[in-house]
């Protein structure tokens, strides 16, 4: 296996803030691109996130059990089947963005979960059609899954690469914010429709409605993707290519060439994955039970949670375009270690306020370490093989910790009855990838691919 280790002693790469009053303006189409990755993830990642949104109903009519927290942890499980089908999904759509281009992936990818996520919104029930309710219901979210996989790298590589060199980690984090906010707005829905309907008539036919918004939803994310032009990184890599290169196979050339930095990228980004989806969804359902909040009251929490979520994370982007990804993400990384258990203590307080307040302190912790795990996860690789091997390390990384996240967190709490026990998994976790990053020589990525 062929691997240039890149350590502490490398040359810095540029200083960007001493050409701060040389920079550019960003280009229209630059813009563009920015609203086109962001739209998609948004639209994306609403579908995506309301399977755990309304986890409580989605178990009541598909995965009936002797108890609520027997359901749940069923419906959870299947929440995590999901994205073991991500790096499938990530190695086919990141092929064809390595051979065929970024937008062939970004108009492919939102089709496809939309398709997915309005078919959830006409599913009959188990008491309509018994076990093949369910089974219907986990091949609607395999699909949501595969989708995922390619639009997860997609976006973020196609901001990536139409960013102005020394603003990169904005670019790509106001993509990823973008993946907060359906959270915010899905949640929003919900708690309106369940605020407007009786809970009758929400649990019959109500929850079925923010499915199939998602059908209108991707019909405008393909329109607005159409408007964007392919990334220059990708135009002049096809240029330079000569014919001998042009047969051979980023996904061979991924596995021979980058095997340390697969292995990086899926632990570190394993830890973001992680802390996202507890907060997106594991959190809702988790106050309700552990902080016995209502669910109105944790969807509002969790909506103001999100909420900073999508403003934090471009603003540690930012600085980690000043002071480089690798110091962010052992800040990153030791911040939430030491405030992990504090928060969680807070959350299930049974306070609101303070409930409120353990959420905010997760989330600015967890949004530190992504001003530099973002921009980390595309850097690392070139533009060759950029998408195959990002895609495929990212998914595998989102699969193992995101998709169990609530999971674990349910049976955590189940099985200790510690109300606090997901805070020391998260620590673990912690603590694993400030080793990873030690024990690996993760390298300082700012600048290293033009």
């Amino acid at each position: 296996m062929t691997e240039i280790l890149t350590t502490t002693s490398t040359p810095s790469p540029p200083d960007f803030d001493s050409t701060r009053t040389q920079r550019p303006p960003i280009t229209k189409m630059q813009w563009r691109a920015l609203v086109g990755a962001g739209v998609g993830q948004f639209i994306e990642f609403y579908d995506f996130a309301l399977y755990g949104i309304v986890s409580v109903t989605l178990a009541h009519h598909f995965f009936p059990a002797s108890s609520a927290t027997a359901g749940l942890l069923m419906l959870f499980a299947t929440y995590g089947i999901s994205f073991f089908i991500r790096p499938v999904g990530g190695m086919f759509f990141g092929y064809l963005g390595d051979r065929h281009g970024r937008r062939v992936v970004l108009t492919a990818s939102i089709l496809l979960i939309g398709i997915a996520t309005g078919a959830i919104g006409l599913l009959p029930t188990v008491e309509q059609w018994g076990m093949f309710a369910t089974i219907a219901l986990v091949f609607c979210r395999l699909l949501q899954g595969f989708s995922a996989g390619g639009e997860s790298v997609g976006s973020p590589a196609f901001a990536f690469e139409h960013a102005p060199e020394d603003r990169r980690g904005f670019f790509i984090t106001i993509t990823i914010a973008a993946t907060a906010l359906p959270a915010v707005f899905a949640s929003l829905f919900v708690m309106v429709l369940q605020s407007g309907l009786s809970e009758e008539d929400f649990m019959s036919w109500g929850w079925r409605i923010p499915f199939l918004v998602a059908v209108p939803l991707s019909i405008l994310g393909m329109w607005i993707r159409a408007r964007t032009e392919e990334s220059p990184a990708y135009l002049k890599m096809v240029a330079d290519t000569d014919e001998k290169k042009s047969q051979s196979s980023p996904l061979r050339e991924s596995f021979t060439l980058n095997g340390r930095k697969i292995f990086q990228v899926i632990m570190i980004m394993g830890f973001t994955a992680m802390g996202f989806y507890f907060l997106s969804g594991y959190f809702i359902p988790y106050v309700q039970t552990a902080g016995n909040l209502s669910g109105v009251q944790a969807l509002a929490i969790n909506a103001v949670a999100m909420t900073l979520y999508t403003l934090a994370l471009p603003m540690w982007g930012i600085l980690g375009d000043r002071i480089g990804r690798r110091r962010m993400l052992i800040g990153g990384a030791v911040a939430v270690a030491v405030t992990i258990i504090p928060a969680f203590m807070l959350v299930t307080s049974g306070n609101v306020w303070l409930a409120l307040l353990g959420q905010v302190i997760f989330v600015l912790t967890i949004t530190s370490y992504g001003g530099g795990c973002y921009a980390f996860f595309i850097e690392v690789f070139d533009t060759r093989t950029r998408m195959t091997s990002a895609a495929f390390s990212y998914n595998v990384g989102y699969a193992i910790f995101g998709g169990t996240a609530p999971f674990i967190g349910t049976l955590l709490v189940d099985q200790s009855g510690v109300g606090v026990a997901p805070a020391f998994y998260i620590l673990a976790l912690a603590i694993m990838v400030l080793l990873t990053i030690w024990l690996t020589r993760v390298p300082e990525t700012r600048g290293l691919h033009d």
